[in-house]
């Protein structure tokens, strides 16, 4: 929830910012176009480069999470494994992440669908 809330603030300057105003709605702006990828990339950032560089996300380094390879062979995961995380996040947050919770409490490892994906679990490194 810290991760993707700095990253709906960000968009949201973003759209303001860079954006065009709705016709017929006050207050309403739109990004179209190769602009509107520009919301990629503070996602991108805030996700997948924040936990391969810097080994977990903002929101998972405040509690104390990260993730590593599923079969321990190294306590960093590679740039591919974030990326595959990440890319499923939409699934697992669908429904108020419902489905999220309902894998995870499926798994003996505790991994939602992007873990099981990239090979990682997510583990505690301080309390």
């Amino acid at each position: 929830m810290i991760d993707y809330s700095i990253i709906v603030i960000i968009d949201f300057y973003l759209i303001f910012a860079l954006g065009e105003p709705v016709a017929g709605e006050p207050e309403s702006y739109e990004l179209n176009g190769f602009p509107a990828l520009i919301t990629i990339f503070p996602w991108f950032i805030f996700t997948i480069c924040f936990e391969y560089f810097l080994g977990s996300t903002l929101g998972n380094g405040i509690v104390g999470l990260k993730p590593v390879a599923e079969d321990n062979s190294t306590m960093k995961i590679t740039f591919i494994q974030s990326l595959q995380r990440h890319l499923l996040d939409p699934v697992d947050m669908f429904f108020l992440g419902l489905v999220g919770y309902l894998v995870m409490k499926n798994n003996t490892k505790g991994q939602r669908l992007g873990d099981i994906w990239a090979k990682t679990i997510v583990i505690k490194y301080r309390n």
